[in-house]
């Protein structure tokens, strides 16, 4: 069946559904065929890192981590950070010399400077759940960021959903019966 004519569109310029489909059909087959999507490999040191990144967090922090977290936060880290590898070897190494368990065995013995701010940094990430703290950040952990996990129970994640983030499966309370005038 044959569309009718609109007077303000030329007819050269007339694009029905059924040919736009056509063309991106095609189009998108011919993108498909000629690109090879390659798998961009990590940066060897932010592979690196992310095992090492977990350890010194969790010495940093006596809470129980998320592992994919660390190893997003770790490449992230490394990315912003350079020479970040250097600075958690030293932290390392500071906390098994003192045979550390937990941040306090250790962390007065960090040196005021780099290697403070660089333990700093990463405790900062684990409780905000971004890396830098400015407009448009990534945010590696919402529901999991650690600043959130004591007060679960009471406060209420930001979220537009109804019962707090990922919760939009939810029903809705019922409404009220609206007042009579």
């Amino acid at each position: 069946m044959k569309q009718p004519v609109r007077d303000d569109c030329p007819s050269e310029y007339s694009l029905a559904r059924r040919d736009f489909l056509a063309g991106s059909v095609v189009l998108m087959g011919a993108l498909a065929s000629s690109a090879r999507v390659v798998a961009a490999p990590l940066d060897a040191s932010a592979a690196l890192s992310a095992p090492k990144f977990m350890e010194v967090s969790s010495l940093l922090i006596d809470h129980k981590l998320d592992g994919d977290v660390g190893a997003r936060m770790a490449a992230a880290i490394s990315s912003i950070h350079p020479g970040i590898e250097q600075d958690i070897d030293q932290i390392l190494e500071i906390a098994h010399q003192k045979n550390a368990k937990i941040v306090e065995d250790f962390f007065p013995d960090l040196p005021e400077g780099r290697l403070k701010d660089t333990a700093l940094a990463i405790i900062s990430a684990w409780y905000t759940g971004v890396i830098v703290d400015a407009p448009g950040s990534t945010v590696f952990a919402f529901e999991l960021a650690l600043m959130y996990q004591p007060t679960r129970d009471v406060m209420t994640i930001p979220s537009y959903a109804i019962s707090g983030p990922n919760g939009w499966n939810a029903s809705a309370p019922p409404l009220s019966d609206m007042p009579k005038f």
